[in-house]
């Protein structure tokens, strides 16, 4: 059975949680998150869709996440912390950047984590004595990941960032009593650490419960892999492929393809699919479950990788030189859906698609992905076009991997330009014109959702651009601010949603939440 019932019509936005308004450098899941959602309900919107929420490491990199469990701290709403007595007004004076639509990571990381720090001192000088039980209760029922992923973070302060294949060999080896011994010197960091992820899965629970209170549905982002230097791999070699000295034998990639004439070349270490299998999946089925807490549906990233997924040996110096190698096929998606009764998944089904990733997908009666920016190639049966949908399918006007639509217009030749026109049936326009066009293509087409990233509602040009695949810096900056918010494009996206009947009406029924006990009515 399929995540939307039938004859079922939607439309939401993407948008990163880090892109939203804010007087604090980067955006978070406080206030700026619920007026967002205020934006959307208003514009008869029914989705919203982020990127992954992990903390970040490398390249500041949302698919590079320093645990698949954690939550970004970064994304802490200091606005609540004073709400709950744990911050003073004047002691949130956010950094000044000259660039108000990009980030700047060098003074907000550092900004953000001195304002945390002053929150932790005072919670543990004993403010706000109600949160001390749910704080010890949270500790408790996350220990599984927790306590791994806060000795981690501990230890990568201690050795001031280094990889943690770089520490010395009892701690990469995890040797019990080192271990142990590391954990009572750095008590009190790993506390600090276990305090952040209290408090971003409280504030997470608030805005959940904010969305659903407003008929707006979340979807989530799940990496197909996880970071090299992440406390995924630290506390759980066993179900890697790993060498000896706990080094990826292999890495993941992709061959050459649309983003890269030589293929990508990712770094991060693949997985024994063997070892895995006899647990029952039981790490990958935790994080799932760990991801569908805080929303509603999950986007797959990378669901090829489920069929096969390319290898590369370690060490190599292009992705050209990997294969495929087969990955665990329905026999996971079997181990989901008896442990969480359905699978609300989405397969992002892009990239070099091989008819034994259609059959899995359509097997799980996963909807695929569509994406308007690749469908103008010339061929009339390029799966892209809105004729060959399906209904169980979500289709965009571009992704945070694509260039704005407007973006791309303007890199397009003139033949392609000429096939877009063409399609659409009307004379050819200007540049300005195009991302509408092509939201009007996706929210009249038969796929069952249409998303449309909120550069493309705003005609934003390739500077809002979110990521380029394969370029390593300045990547995931762009920021909303709040003179781009006017009511005109709300308005016609409003207006394009009526008239598409994509109805917000007969949403899937909500996950239900898990940790509740510290949800605060917002």
């Amino acid at each position: 059975m399929t995540i939307f019932p039938p004859s079922y019509r939607a439309s939401g936005l993407l948008l990163h949680v880090t892109s939203l308004p804010s007087k604090y450098g980067a955006g978070d899941i406080g206030p700026g998150a619920l007026a967002w959602i205020d934006e959307l309900r208003q514009a008869g919107q029914g989705w919203w869709q982020a990127l992954p929420l992990g903390p970040t490491g490398y390249g500041n990199s949302p698919y590079q996440p320093l645990s698949s469990f954690a939550g970004n701290e970064l994304l802490v709403s200091q606005d609540w912390l004073i709400e709950d007595g744990l911050l003073r007004e004047d002691e949130c004076q956010g950094p000044i950047s000259p660039r108000p639509q990009e980030i700047d990571y060098d003074t907000v990381i550092p900004y953000k984590r001195h304002v945390f720090q002053t929150a932790w001192s005072y919670f543990a000088a004993g403010a706000n004595r109600d949160l001390r039980p749910q704080f010890e209760q949270f500790r408790n029922d996350q220990a599984h990941w927790l306590e791994d992923y806060a000795l981690f973070r501990a230890l990568k302060a201690k050795y001031r960032g280094a990889y943690f294949l770089d520490w010395p060999r009892e701690l990469v080896e995890r040797v019990p009593s080192k271990l142990s011994e590391a954990r009572g010197e750095l008590a009190d960091m790993i506390d600090r650490v276990c305090f952040a992820q209290f408090l971003i899965f409280r504030q997470g629970e608030r805005l959940k419960a904010y969305a659903h209170a407003n008929g707006v549905r979340l979807i989530g982002d799940l990496p197909f892999f996880v970071s090299p230097d992440s406390s995924d791999v630290w506390a759980n070699p066993e179900i890697f492929l790993l060498d000896e000295q706990r080094r990826p034998r292999f890495v993941a990639g992709v061959p050459p393809d649309y983003f890269s004439a030589d293929g990508q070349l990712w770094g991060n270490p693949v997985y024994d699919w063997d070892a895995l299998r006899r647990t029952g999946y039981r790490w990958c089925l935790d994080r799932l479950r760990a991801l569908l807490s805080h929303v509603d549906v999950v986007r797959l990233d990378h669901f090829r990788g489920f069929a096969a997924a390319w290898h590369v040996p370690g060490g190599a110096p292009s992705a050209r030189l990997g294969q495929w190698v087969p990955g665990p096929g329905a026999d996971f998606f079997q181990a989901a859906r008896r442990e969480l009764g359905s699978l609300p998944l989405i397969a992002e089904d892009l990239g070099l698609i091989t008819p034994d990733v259609i059959q899995l997908r359509d097997s799980q009666n996963l909807p695929g992905m569509r994406v308007l920016q690749f469908g103008f190639d010339g061929n009339p049966q390029n799966p892209h076009l809105p004729h060959t949908y399906v209904p169980n399918a979500v289709v965009y006007t571009g992704t945070h991997d694509n260039n704005t639509t407007r973006g791309w217009f303007d890199s397009l030749p003139e033949p392609q330009r000429e096939t877009l026109w063409a399609y659409l049936r009307r004379s050819p326009g200007e540049s300005r014109e195009v991302a509408h066009e092509l939201m009007r293509l996706a929210w009249s087409s038969p796929a069952a959702l249409a998303i449309a990233p909120l550069q493309d509602l705003l005609n934003l040009d390739a500077a809002a651009r979110m990521n380029i695949p394969g370029q390593p810096g300045g990547n995931w900056r762009w920021r909303l601010t709040d003179d781009l918010l006017s009511p005109a494009p709300f308005a016609w996206l409003r207006d394009l949603t009526a008239q598409s009947n994509r109805s917000t009406a007969d949403l899937p029924a909500a996950q239900p939440t898990v940790f509740q006990e510290t949800t605060v009515a917002p």
